[in-house]
């Protein structure tokens, strides 16, 4: 039972220090190892399995709205880069460059991609030419590389997995509905698949993508009551088509310029659902993006027929397309409620000859420890059940605590006052200026979340300057 108990220990409780709890659940859950270079972690299998079922199902709904996926190079020349200037300066910061080849200086300097819009400019440049070949809805799978000063596992990398998203349009109108659809489908991801509850919105001018003529978004909050950008879609409109000489036939037989989206998520995600439903037990898993849906755990495995039927119930769970595993090694009981626990698994089907005897076996959900008996005949359906109770479960407490934290102010000062003891988002009027937006994170420490879609009408004028309002935005701290 020492081990037991000392395993448990060795989480810090999230109360007690938010950011400690975040990487003692990262290692002990077994997602991730350091590597001997800064930022470069190592995603182990349990990692990359929760990053294999978001890839797959964000894949089917790219491919149902009609995307292809290709794949771009790695390098990307410094002469190609700066011809788009806004966006060059964006990420010039965080470039890592390749300056030898072998024992060979290079000619010209070659940046790991840290994004990859002007290699898909440079290839749309030379297979775009009427516009019969729009609308190009293209998406990658790959890796890149941003030279962050400090890094967090899945937050902040300096090498991390995502998706992005490249289209090109005949007209502004076309790009502009794919943008929206594409932040839609970001948003159903983190809803439906992850039980993340997201607010819309747009970004304003400061906090907009390098190059793009406006970012819209999804924010989500996290159980610390900070916000998460999960993902992003842009509108480029033709910034950078004209940058890289991209023209096609228009229908009236005139050379046009075509209008341009990108949008991506990333295996920063993977943090967003660790800090949105982890407790002091460990990771708590949405039953849709688990790997492993339900563990089978045999009581007194060493009696006769424990092992025979937790492997006859493993089968039958399997069989119904439930990812389910069992645990048939020499660890108590305990140590492996423990261990999954800390893994997050949605639900612990518990099988020992007092079950066997009564037909049943005992179904522990893991996002409330609630416990029920289930019989063998009902096993499937009531399994199915209770991991779509669990999904909504953990979407409502979620929500719950979206609303929870997030408030509403009249002036800058009345800000200020209710973050100077609680984190959460903050709404407030705001006129549009720049300068106002700096004021905010000045006196309050918040940065603009979004614009939401959903706006509210809480004052005529400005919080910060009292001049007339132009919307409602969302402030908060972020990661």
């Amino acid at each position: 039972m020492a081990k037991e108990k000392k395993f448990v220990e060795e989480i810090i409780s999230m109360e007690t220090d938010f950011g400690q709890w975040y990487t003692d659940v990262v290692k002990k859950a077994e997602l991730v190892d350091y590597s001997s270079v800064k930022g470069l972690v190592v995603l182990r299998p349990y990692a990359y399995a929760i990053w294999e079922n978001i890839q797959s199902k964000l894949d089917s709904m790219f491919k149902e709205t009609g995307h292809e996926n290709v794949y771009m190079p790695l390098l990307i020349p410094e002469s190609l880069l700066q011809k788009e200037k806004d966006h060059i300066e964006g990420f010039a910061p965080e470039v890592a460059w390749v300056t030898h080849g072998g024992s060979e200086k290079l000619q010209e300097r070659l940046c790991i991609r840290p994004t990859s819009e002007v290699l898909f400019c440079e290839h749309y440049a030379n297979i775009i030419h009427s516009y019969r070949d729009l609308p190009k809805l293209y998406n990658q799978w790959c890796s890149v590389l941003r030279w962050e000063k400090s890094t967090r596992p899945f937050l902040r990398h300096r090498e991390f997995l995502w998706q992005e998203g490249h289209t090109l349009h005949e007209t502004s109108e076309e790009a502009l509905e794919e943008t929206m659809r594409m932040l839609n489908i970001y948003a159903e991801l983190c809803e439906d698949f992850l039980a993340m509850p997201v607010i819309k919105g747009v970004k304003t001018e400061k906090e907009k993508f390098a190059g793009a003529e406006s970012t819209y978004t999804i924010e989500c909050m996290m159980h610390d009551a900070r916000a998460l950008q999960a993902g992003t879609s842009h509108y480029f409109g033709n910034g950078f088509a004209e940058a890289f000489g991209i023209q096609f036939t228009g229908r009236d037989n005139t050379l046009q310029v075509p209008y341009q989206t990108s949008w991506g998520v990333s295996t920063r995600i993977i943090g967003g659902i660790i800090m949105t439903h982890g407790d002091d037990s460990g990771l708590m898993l949405p039953p849709k993006v688990a790997p492993v849906q339900v563990v089978v755990i045999p009581i007194a495995a060493h009696k006769p027929g424990v092992v025979e039927k937790a492997t006859e119930l493993l089968k039958t769970l399997e069989s119904a397309g439930i990812r389910a595993k069992a645990d048939f090694s020499d660890q108590s009981p305990g140590w492996k409620f423990s261990e999954y626990e800390m893994k997050g698994i949605p639900l612990r089907i518990e099988i020992g000859p007092r079950d066997i005897e009564n037909g049943q076996c005992v179904a522990v959900r893991r996002d409330n420890r609630s416990k029920e008996q289930v019989p063998f005949e009902n096993l499937v359906s009531r399994v199915n059940e209770i991991l779509r109770e669990t999904q909504q479960g953990m979407f409502d407490r979620a929500k719950e605590n979206l609303i929870n934290n997030t408030y509403t102010a009249h002036t800058l000062e009345e800000a200020a006052e209710i973050v100077s003891d609680k984190i959460g988002f903050v709404k407030m009027m705001w006129c549009g200026d720049e300068a106002c937006e700096d004021r905010v994170k000045e006196v309050a420490s918040m940065t603009s979340r979004c614009i939401p879609f959903e706006q509210e009408h809480i004052d005529d004028n400005c919080a910060i300057c009292g001049k007339p309002a132009e919307c409602m935005v969302y402030w908060g701290f972020a990661y």
